[in-house]
């Protein structure tokens, strides 16, 4: 009779099956550690250049800090060696006026150079008043309630006086503010508001707006008026009164109002400047931010018309006359091609009450 072979469980079949699993295990195993690995570096990595990046940062703001204190030093001495100049100059002038006191046979050519010397003293007085306020702004930078930041170097206006404890700007909100051109101004005219408020020469008169109002001080009154044809403050319910400083939060709210304004309808300077005797008190430093001549009087006309040079002239000099005196307006001026004359009357509206004529270039602020 045939003997029955035995069952052996662990044959060899058996046995390459269970090499061949653990084998597959082994290698997932590999494939995924390799993985594990190599995104461990490129993480490594990306946490490298980050912390290279911050520390060149910081390594740039040391050095801006260093120098604005030399700027600061700079100034002072400056300022040092103009108060010894005046100083000099005003006891040379007091030694001249006695001996012209004495001689009043005096030459025409004496009183000439006394003229010119009280005209160098104060000038000198005038050039330390700015270095002092000057380094009085860098000495305080850190009191700021806002901030904004400029492309480049663009970010500062050279002569204008940015003092006073109650301040006024007047934004131009007319039609010509939408285009430095006339046919830019009626392709303009005609789009969407959306696209009104988006136009290059309205966006820089915001921008402008925003920068004036980023240099106000805790403490300082201040209002912003738009006009065309009238004046109207930009936060509603504060026509009439003054805006008190305190956390910023009254300049944030005011810049968001500018910003939803649409430029339209012609402009009235009078009625813009009438915003001055609404105001009480008067503000001690006003900034005009505009394009041209006026088109308008107090009264906007009956219809739709192109307005003569000599008109536009007209209304300017009635609105200067109608300002009250020793109020000191800086003048910003976007100006119009076409618009010549405007430049030399807000110069002298500038020069006549104290202030400030400015011209900014295209890519400030």
């Amino acid at each position: 009779m045939r003997q029955r072979r035995e069952l052996n469980v662990f044959s060899w079949s058996f046995l390459d099956a269970i090499t061949c699993g653990f084998g597959a295990v082994v290698l997932t195993f590999v494939i995924i550690n390799s993985q594990v690995s190599s995104n461990a570096r490129d993480a490594k990595a990306d946490l490298r250049s980050e912390t290279t990046r911050l520390e060149q940062e910081v390594l740039d703001a040391r050095k801006n800090l260093v120098r604005l204190r030399n700027s600061l030093d700079d100034d002072q001495k400056d300022e040092q060696l103009l108060a010894q100049e005046a100083t000099r100059l005003a006891l040379m002038l007091a030694r001249m006026q006695a001996e012209v006191a004495q001689d009043q046979g005096d030459s025409s050519a004496r009183r000439e150079s006394i003229e010119q010397l009280q005209a160098d003293v104060k000038q000198l007085e005038e050039s330390n008043q700015r270095l002092a306020a000057r380094a009085a702004e860098k000495t305080a930078s850190g009191q700021k309630l806002r901030s904004i930041t400029g492309e480049g170097n663009r970010q500062y206006l050279t002569g204008i006086r940015m003092g006073g404890s109650h301040v006024l700007i007047l934004l131009d909100a007319s039609t010509s503010m939408l285009g430095r051109t006339y046919v830019n101004v009626v392709r303009f005219r005609n789009m969407p508001d959306a696209r009104k408020v988006r136009a290059p020469k309205w966006q820089q008169a915001v921008r402008t707006v925003d920068w004036l109002t980023a240099q106000i001080r805790p403490g300082t009154r201040v209002q912003i008026y738009a006009f065309n044809e009238q004046a109207h403050a930009v936060l509603d319910g504060s026509d009439g009164r003054w805006l008190e400083v305190r956390d910023g939060s009254e300049l944030t709210a005011a810049m968001a109002a500018v910003r939803r304004l649409v430029p339209g309808k012609g402009t009235s300077l009078v009625n813009a400047f009438d915003v001055v005797k609404r105001l009480q008190p008067q503000p001690d430093n006003i900034f005009l931010i505009t394009d041209g001549l006026p088109n308008q009087g107090e009264k906007p006309p009956a219809q739709v018309e192109d307005v003569k040079e000599e008109r536009r002239v007209k209304f300017m000099v009635e609105a200067m006359r109608s300002l009250p005196r020793r109020l000191p307006v800086n003048v910003l001026l976007f100006p119009m091609d076409g618009d010549p004359n405007a430049a030399g009357y807000f110069w002298d509206l500038a020069y006549s009450s104290g202030g400030s004529f400015i011209t900014p270039s295209q890519d400030w602020p």
